[in-house]
């Protein structure tokens, strides 16, 4: 079977930091807006390829700046979650969706199996095989460990306006998310809400079950609205913000842990 990706294109996983020491492991799964070469444009308009359907408008630099801040191991996916979705598994259909909110994707209709087998192979399969790669090399040099997958969401969803700047999301383990909704409900003018704009059920848990879950160790899926981190100063500003609140986080779980950060230096 032919694979997806020629070998003049990039890896689907961008490894930044992969030595850092904080317990925070960062992994962004729609960081990138990048259509592999073999699936043109998927029918969609440059405009289409620009939006929240795409990719998570902003998510990337405010990772990339708390990976900085924070010296955690950052993960990014480059290729657009409408080539593969990468927090969902294999057999979800919304892993190659068919509709991403009204706008149909006709590059992901009536695909075959050799088809899917191809895009599993060759983006989703790297990307958690990395993320599985990095949390047990770390569990093997006793570094402590714990994930925060990082999101944005657009402010109005099929007509309806979300009112909220950041979700704070989990399934069933709740210890990271409740310490993390505590820290940043104290924050001024922030309105902070648990498993919204999505929950568990919107099958939205993939990647924390998947490494979190399976280990035991404490995870959380934070959701920022996009328009507040669509610009440079809205980034610096909620990286600020998180870098803060996972720092006090690290503090209370692991208090014989030295965090070393830019904000405490």
């Amino acid at each position: 079977m032919r694979g997806l990706l020629r070998p003049d294109e990039g890896d689907p996983v961008i490894s930044i930091n992969e030595n850092g020491q904080s317990p925070v492991v960062l992994v962004c799964e729609h960081a990138g807006r990048v259509i592999p070469q073999a699936l043109g444009n998927m029918g969609l308009s440059p405009e289409d390829l620009t939006r929240h359907i795409a990719w998570d408008i902003g998510a990337e630099v405010v990772a990339r700046r708390l990976s900085e801040t924070l010296d955690a191991p950052l993960l990014l996916q480059r290729y657009s979650r409408l080539a593969y979705d990468c927090n969902r598994p294999p057999e979800s259909l919304d892993a190659m969706p068919v509709k991403s909110e009204a706008t149909r994707v006709p590059g992901n209709e009536n695909l075959t199996p050799d088809a899917r087998l191809a895009r599993i192979r060759d983006i989703y399969r790297p990307f958690h095989d990395a993320v599985s790669e990095l949390l047990d090399r770390r569990a093997s040099q006793n570094i402590t460990s714990l994930i925060v997958t990082m999101h944005s969401f657009t402010p109005v969803y099929r007509g309806i306006r979300r009112h909220l700047d950041l979700g704070v999301l989990h399934d069933r383990d709740t210890r990271l998310a409740d310490l993390v909704l505590g820290l940043a409900g104290r924050m001024k003018d922030i309105v902070v809400r648990r498993n919204e704009p999505y929950g568990p059920q919107d099958g939205v848990c993939h990647t924390l079950n998947l490494h979190g879950g399976t280990r035991g160790i404490h995870h959380v899926m934070l959701e920022i609205r996009n328009d507040l981190i669509d610009q440079e100063a809205g980034q610096a500003q909620w990286a600020a913000r998180l870098a803060s609140v996972l720092e006090q986080a690290v503090s209370i779980i692991f208090p014989s842990t030295i965090v070393r950060t830019r904000l405490s230096t």
